[in-house]
């Protein structure tokens, strides 16, 4: 028995040390591909393509999923050629990942302004013909993604919109250029270097020991609600920012904050969402709406919420005109944030 457990033991470790170091591979040559252009480009050769079009990926519709079709350098090649495209267009892509086998995802917007070639943008309608697919807005689709491909096309449109919104130097006005990955662009006349960054938000799910707080704006589905979110000022912590996030949007001072996960998220343009539990200060649970940031916001029973988390909306108006309560979908991190307050409050209700 112990020798059995001693190999089982060798076994595991063996197993956690391949995983460790494929993923440490895997770092290293995209840290590779990132800061060297001739490996980049080699790299470009054999990885995959990823299309957009004025920042709509091309999706395909299968079993009421989207997937996100890949192209080859060679395909990329001949279907520039065909539409009157320089195939030195392709320098506009950018990097957004590999695989474990090393195969290098990029991501390649056909819709935007390029710098080289005279006809900017290649005509919608006939690509999507061209390709079997449509150009859909991301934030329509994003649900309908699998995880890896949601994960990825949002990676993809917010470098895409980076790179698009950032073609000038700040300091000397002069256009900017992108290395090979898209990792950064640096201003030729004082060789300035810009990276992409990302607007920390914080999203917060207040409770009260028994309830928790869900509010929507108007931009929302009917019927959505979810937990509150703000962007962070210049100055401010984490802390800080949900502090006065949860007093200006419901009017509601908090005590107890935890950490719960973070999430990039491509809208409006790359924000890197900070999830976090908090609870209000006893005996001040009245909720004061600020009219400018929401629509309504209210307090929500645990029966309620989790009857909510099994829905899987959007959903049509009801008799009554109402529209049924519902929350974000999986992928999204505030249904993780709703679910594990859920999780722990069912917890707390069992018996001991």
């Amino acid at each position: 028995m112990f020798l059995y457990c001693g190999i089982a033991c060798r076994r595991k470790f063996f197993w956690c040390y391949r995983l460790l170091s494929t993923y440490v591979t895997k770092t290293r040559y995209l840290f590779e591909l990132k800061e060297d252009d001739d490996a980049c480009k080699k790299a470009q050769q054999t990885g995959a393509f990823y299309l957009f079009h004025g920042l709509a990926p091309l999706l395909q519709t299968s079993a009421h999923q989207y997937l996100a079709p890949r192209h080859s350098l060679l395909e990329l090649e001949r279907l520039l050629g065909k539409f009157g495209q320089d195939a030195q267009r392709i320098e506009d892509s950018v990097l957004i990942g590999c695989s474990e086998q090393q195969e290098a995802w990029f991501a390649l917007d056909l819709g935007l302004d390029s710098s080289f070639s005279i006809r900017a943008s290649l005509h919608k309608p006939e690509m999507e013909t061209e390709l079997k697919g449509s150009f859909i807005e991301l934030r329509k689709a994003l649900f309908q993604l699998n995880a890896r491909d949601a994960s990825m096309l949002s990676t993809a449109q917010a470098l895409l919109r980076w790179h698009d919104a950032h073609q000038f130097c700040s300091r000397s006005g002069q256009p900017t250029k992108k290395n090979v990955a898209g990792s950064k662009r640096v201003c030729p006349s004082n060789n300035i270097i810009y990276y992409p960054q990302m607007a920390p938000v914080v999203i917060t799910l207040v409770s009260d020991g028994t309830r928790c707080l869900l509010a929507r704006q108007s931009s929302f589905p009917k019927g959505m609600y979810s937990a509150l979110a703000g962007f962070c000022d210049i100055g401010e912590s984490v802390e800080e920012t949900i502090h006065r996030e949860v007093a200006e949007e419901v009017g509601l001072e908090v005590e107890s904050l935890q950490y719960c996960a973070s999430q990039h998220w491509p809208f409006p343009s790359g924000s890197l969402m900070i999830a976090c539990h908090a609870t209000v200060k006893p005996g001040q649970t009245e909720i004061q709406v600020n009219l400018r940031e929401l629509e309504t916001a209210a307090w929500f029973s645990h029966d309620e919420v989790a009857t909510a988390l099994k829905r899987k909306g959007p959903y049509t108006q009801q008799q009554n005109g109402t529209f049924p309560f519902w929350l974000p979908p999986k992928l999204a991190i505030s249904h993780q944030l709703i679910k594990e307050w859920v999780e722990k409050q069912t917890c707390s209700s069992l018996p001991a």
